[in-house]
């Protein structure tokens, strides 16, 4: 692994009081279920990205380090214990996530709009982010979340259309722009976000096009962090993108027109997400 990948990871008493918080409400972070490397300083800062319906997911993406298997029923109570868990991190910037739920009628959208509800009820001068599965590009199921009322309404597109049989087996590239083009026609003023992992084989001109098709949905904000291995049995990391190709891919991006941009090796899609609206 290259030297810039290696960082130390942090501890803090801040980061283990913003553990006992979410275990004492019951509540599932993505920042744990995922392994993202950014799990320290995240819990230090005393922030998390909550994770609803279950531990376990119905797709197999070969990237994901989320558990798959027969999913878990849905438990009402989720949605007021992931707002009393937001209002006691007194959070500012609420991002909520899930894993994809192909069993559901719905994917799980009216939950994850009753969760939006519940912590809009519960901190009223927070701003929302949800990032959502595909719902099977089903419509209804995207205005049903983007009518409880967000802030930024984020949908990852993950790699380019090539690699999607490899790394994304049950999604599909075109479903996934129409996400994101279905929630930007329903609200023109809401931001739209997506994020791409690189390292997994993807050719520079591929990027580009992926940055290209977003802009072409109306999509304002955009995420590029390196792809790592989360397991033996995940795909490999085909390539360690250098800093400076980052710092290229996120000038390139700017240039496109996109109002935000992250674009660094540790950047994951929920990673200090605030400062995509000034905060």
């Amino acid at each position: 692994m290259p030297e810039w990948l290696r960082v130390k990871v942090r501890k803090s008493s801040l980061g283990k009081e913003t553990s006992a918080r979410l275990a004492r409400h019951g509540v599932s972070t993505v920042c744990a279920n995922a392994k993202c490397p950014n799990i320290g300083e995240c819990y230090h800062s005393g922030t998390a990205t909550f994770l609803l319906m279950g531990e376990r997911c119905t797709r197999g993406c070969r990237f994901c380090a989320v558990d798959g298997g027969p999913p878990e029923a849905l438990d009402p109570t989720e949605p007021q214990r992931v707002a009393a868990a937001a209002r006691e991190l007194a959070l500012s910037h609420v991002v909520i996530t899930s894993v994809t739920r192909d069993d559901l009628p719905d994917g799980g959208a009216a939950h994850i709009a009753t969760t939006v509800r519940a912590v809009r009820e519960a901190l009223t001068e927070a701003t929302i982010e949800v990032l959502v599965p595909d719902f099977l590009g089903d419509e209804a199921a995207v205005h049903a979340v983007v009518e409880a009322g967000l802030d930024v309404f984020n949908h990852n597109v993950e790699t380019v259309p090539r690699l999607y049989p490899e790394v994304r087996p049950g999604a599909d590239y075109g479903r996934s722009l129409h996400v994101l083009a279905h929630a930007h026609a329903l609200a023109p003023d809401m931001p739209t976000k997506s994020g791409i992992m690189l390292g997994l084989g993807e050719e520079y001109e591929e990027v580009l096009q992926v940055m290209d098709d977003l802009r072409g949905v109306g999509c304002e904000f955009l995420t590029l962090g390196q792809y790592l291995q989360p397991s033996p049995r995940h795909l490999p990391v085909a390539r360690f993108v250098p800093p400076q190709e980052f710092e290229e891919f996120g000038q390139a991006a700017r240039k496109k027109g996109f109002a935000f941009v992250a674009s660094a090796p540790f950047v994951r899609s929920s990673y200090r997400a605030h400062e995509a609206l000034g905060g």
